[in-house]
């Protein structure tokens, strides 16, 4: 048997290196696409390089490989790649032209979306932070200052990924240009600009837009091939797409949903295998192209989440996990909606396609009690203020992500309502270092009591980032921290000391217990020992709210509202012998001990604490 295997390996490696080995082309005839002449169906998956560890891109592609799939799908973020003005980076996990190279490896095209603008429930929809500083900067518009700066950004993703076309012999099939456009605007000579970047960019292969059904007629640009969104009654398909395109195809289904993502405090979504397999066959049946979003969601990890809000939902920020209830799980695992899909999708390939088999799941540990011995809370590791008589935003003290710890003087016998007008996102307040309240944006908590004192007294309000808006009308509204002013029973609090905690890093661990139990957060640091590595899951259930490193990674954001309740740690950073794990604890700092689970936690509510 192992024999058979191997020689189905080589056999496949030897057809996919010929096919990868040639320069093709790619082109439209009125209703497919072709690929060196011969009709082609696009069946794509959507698997973001950021949210999987550099280490595991290939074994997630050969998981793509085995349910059938010819092509990956992936945007391109732009607040990765330029995350201060000016300052470029594509290394380690941002080397998106190394993500596209190993899919090329691994027998795979590749459907581009470089847009400055990707939504993808990500930190201001890709946009960087500092963005919302450029004065009279308006995006996704014509702007002078924002078409300079996008300009600037789609050159330097040209230098990168434009010698992968298949023009020139790569894997990349298709470029995206902007992105859901016709949902936010209807500007034709926006759109028109975003083609001629592009174009200058060095972007000479297919071109094409992607919207919702509704919105296809202002997304779309004439002389772009239109990408529908969001449906795939084959007869529906075609009919915008014609509509949008001289009456012609190709028919393609640019993001085709087989499940939703999460926000904290809300369900875990999930929808059952069986209620999509049957459209999708429907749809490959028909002859349409479909780029399943999302195949692998992956993991958001560090401060990158979305958030939502509109006029009628409250701010919606997503949870780290971005499971996704796809095919692939979140580590990398075939789900039963996998194994439905590969069953549909096969019988759709040439009859000559040989499918690999599925590869077994990756191997996965439970970690015994770990003692976080080690501690220090937050205000003993203040760095210095800076000083103001109202309060900054995150972008004003030019931080982009995590923490700012607010503080100022309550004078002597004032009491009343304290309100922060402006809170963006979640508030902890403490008087003379004591926790007295939480507020949450959330649910528009915004205010609390403070009784009197006959002297004066330390107010702090530590301040959390929940992640930037990434869709709808409020993305030229996305500044963080306090970006009005507090009051107290009335009046302007003034005179206030901003400490910047981005904990882009962890800084120098803790050496020794030292944490005051006043409900101040804290950091807490421990170690543990492995015999053997394997993927696992932090089990976050007993503790508050915070964020998680372990050997340096920062996993993402835990939360006990839920309903994500575990962090992920990938096989792929940990190591045998001695492994350090680091948490900033925002809610519980008495907690200490920590284990780990063989299985996620993905689907439970807690009642806020």
């Amino acid at each position: 048997m192992a024999k058979k295997i191997l020689l189905v390996s080589v056999v496949v490696w030897i057809y996919t290196i010929g096919v990868f080995a040639q320069p093709h082309r790619f082109a439209l005839s009125d209703s497919v696409f072709l690929l060196d002449g011969k009709p082609f169906q696009i069946i794509s998956g959507e698997m973001h390089y950021p949210r999987v560890p550099r280490e595991a891109w290939r074994q997630r592609m050969r998981m793509a490989k085995a349910m059938g799939l010819n092509t990956i799908g992936t945007y391109v973020f732009w607040n990765l790649h330029e995350p201060q003005k000016g300052k470029f980076d594509f290394t380690g996990n941002n080397d998106v032209a190394a993500f596209v190279r190993t899919a090329k490896e691994e027998g795979l095209w590749v459907v581009l979306r470089p847009s400055p603008y990707v939504c993808a429930e990500w930190e201001f929809g890709g946009y960087p932070y500092w963005l919302e500083n450029e004065p009279g900067l308006v995006v996704r518009s014509r702007e002078a200052a924002y078409l300079a700066e996008y300009k600037k950004y789609i050159t330097e993703i040209g230098r990168q990924l434009a010698p992968l076309q298949v023009t020139r012999g790569g894997n990349i099939l298709m470029v995206q240009v902007e992105n859901e456009y016709g949902s936010y605007g209807k500007d034709k000579t926006y759109l028109a600009i975003n083609r001629r970047m592009f174009e200058n960019a060095g972007f000479d292969c297919l071109l094409t837009t992607c919207d919702p059904a509704s919105a296809v007629k202002d997304g779309h640009l004439e002389g772009l091939l239109p990408g529908v969104n969001g449906i795939d009654d084959p007869d529906k398909v075609k009919e915008i797409v014609r509509a949008n395109n001289q009456g012609k195809g190709p028919f393609l289904v640019a993001e085709w949903y087989p499940a939703w993502f999460d926000w904290w405090g809300a369900p875990h979504h999930q929808v059952p295998a069986e209620k999509y397999a049957s459209r999708l066959d429907k749809a490959l049946a028909a002859g349409i192209s479909i780029n399943m979003y999302m195949f692998h969601g992956g993991t958001t990890r560090g401060f990158m989440n979305g958030a939502n809000c509109n006029d009628r939902d409250p701010f919606e920020p997503q949870i780290s996990s971005y499971d996704y209830d796809a095919p692939l799980n979140e580590a990398g695992n075939a789900t039963p909606k996998f194994m439905a899909f590969r069953n549909v999708i096969r019988k759709h390939l040439p009859k000559e396609t040989v499918l690999p088999d599925v590869p077994p799941s990756r191997p996965v540990i439970a970690i015994p009690a770990i003692r976080l011995s080690r501690s220090e809370t937050v205000f003993s590791r203040l760095p210095k203020a800076v000083n103001a008589a109202a309060p900054l935003s995150f972008e004003d003290l030019r931080q982009p992500y995590g923490f700012v710890l607010y503080r100022t003087t309550i004078p002597a016998n004032e009491s009343g309502v304290l309100k922060v007008n402006g809170l963006r996102d979640f508030g902890i307040v403490f008087i003379d270092g004591v926790r007295t309240g939480v507020m949450d944006r959330r649910i528009k908590s915004d205010s609390l009591v403070i009784g009197s004192s006959p002297s004066a007294r330390r107010l702090d309000i530590l301040v959390e980032n929940l992640g930037r808006i990434n869709y709808g009308p409020y993305l030229l509204q996305n500044k963080k921290g306090i970006i009005g002013h507090v009051s107290l029973g009335g009046k302007q609090l003034r005179q206030w000391q901003m400490f910047p905690l981005p904990f882009d890093t962890h800084g120098n661990l803790p050496q020794k217990e030292s944490a005051a139990l006043t409900g101040q957060p804290v950091v807490r640091a421990g170690s543990f020992s492995l015999n053997a590595v394997g993927d696992t899951y932090l089990d976050m259930r007993n503790w508050g709210k915070g964020v998680v490193w372990v050997n340096g990674h920062n996993l993402g954001r835990y939360w006990n509202a839920g309903p994500q309740q575990t962090v992920y740690v990938p096989a792929e950073w940990l190591k045998r012998g001695k492994n350090e794990v680091f948490i900033l604890e925002l809610l519980k700092p008495a907690n200490s001990s920590l284990s780990a689970l063989d299985h996620p936690v993905l689907d439970q509510l807690q009642a806020p604490q």
